[in-house]
């Protein structure tokens, strides 16, 4: 039997820093590298030919979603595996990704993305967040791009839901939202521009006032993130869904950061309600109790944090609350229980 073959699909524009890292990571794992290039004047498209690429030329649209598929329109592998030049592939994985591609049944392949955070390199590995998105997908089922920022592939027929997932744990690496790197390519303000003009379109998603909320979370500027990301809470409700967990994670960190605890409490309550076994969550409960000086139930709640870990693909996971932050919380706790007894 003849294994399937895999192209990786990139956009770059001026991706000299990172694009070699990149490209190494995946060297073993490519039949095919399509490269959109969207107007660099760097060195990026030497060492697109360093790795023997098949470089395509885009005129930019401010729309991230037309270059993907564009990309994956120029592929001729059997899978498709998407990733940015700012991202490496955990090459170590190579043949579990070939493995799995071979006897998958699933056209979606999960893996879990690290997103590195911090004011600049090295990266310091306990600051970072994992969360899963669909990168490797069968080529030829007519599986496209959705939105032109945070742009995810969907199905032709996506609220079919009834497709087998399959997960498999071969990290991506991604680092640009260090914010050495953030500043350097005006990342954020482009994204918020994007999506400013997203929000003015009649009947769009309430995702669009989430990220609108993120992008002005990460540049401290949290009144407004607040408003817009219980806008997106309101907009869920208003199309009959239940807002997804991220939110209400969005929501109560803007409450912690700003020292607004009082004002997060009991609605966290009903957020865990929809979400119980949300480690971030349930973390945030803690330092909520802790702050009110319920050390015996902030200790609960710290326990079951350890018992839910950090391994959940279902949610976006802040590394350390399942783990050494959640021990750290628990050993203040078991102190302040201890000072209460003597």
């Amino acid at each position: 039997m003849t294994s399937p073959n895999l192209s990786v699909c990139l956009i770059v524009k001026d991706e000299e820093i990172f694009l070699d890292n990149c490209l190494k990571s995946i060297s073993n794992l490519a039949d095919e590298i399509i490269i959109i290039d969207t107007g660099s004047s760097d060195q990026t498209l030497s060492i697109c030919e360093k790795y023997n690429a098949n470089v395509h030329f885009y005129k930019w649209h401010n729309d991230f979603s037309a270059a993907r598929n564009y990309a994956i329109s120029k592929a001729t592998g059997d899978w498709i595996l998407w990733i940015d030049a700012d991202e490496e592939f955990e090459k170590s994985k190579s043949l579990l990704i070939k493995d799995t591609i071979s006897n998958s049944s699933s056209p979606m392949i999960y893996l879990p993305i690290i997103n590195y955070y911090g004011e600049k390199f090295p990266v310091n590995k306990e600051q970072a967040y994992l969360y899963h998105q669909p990168r490797i997908f069968r080529n030829h089922l007519g599986i496209k791009f959705k939105n032109k920022v945070h742009e995810i592939p969907l199905l032709p027929h996506q609220d079919d839901i009834g497709y087998p997932t399959e997960f498999v744990d071969a990290p991506i690496y991604h680092y640009g939202y260090i914010k050495e790197v953030l500043n350097k390519k005006d990342k954020s303000d482009r994204n918020f521009n994007i999506l400013t003009e997203e929000a003015k379109v009649p009947g769009h998603s309430p995702w669009i006032e989430y990220h609108l909320a993120n992008e002005l979370y990460r540049k401290q500027d949290y009144l407004l993130a607040f408003a817009y990301v219980n806008e997106s809470i309101k907009g869920f409700l208003l199309h009959g869904k239940i807002p997804p967990s991220i939110l209400y994670r969005l929501k109560y960190a803007i409450l912690l950061d700003t020292n607004n605890i009082k004002e997060a409490w009991p609605g966290i309550n009903y957020a865990l309600y929809l979400y119980p076994d949300y480690v971030d969550l349930n973390f945030i409960k803690g330092l909520i109790l802790y702050d009110q000086q319920d050390y015996s139930s902030a200790l609960e709640c710290f326990n079951y944090c350890l018992e839910l870990r950090e391994n959940n693909h279902k949610y976006l996971i802040l590394k350390g609350v399942g783990s050494f932050k959640a021990l750290h919380y628990k050993n203040l706790c078991l102190e302040k229980l201890r000072n209460e007894n003597d």
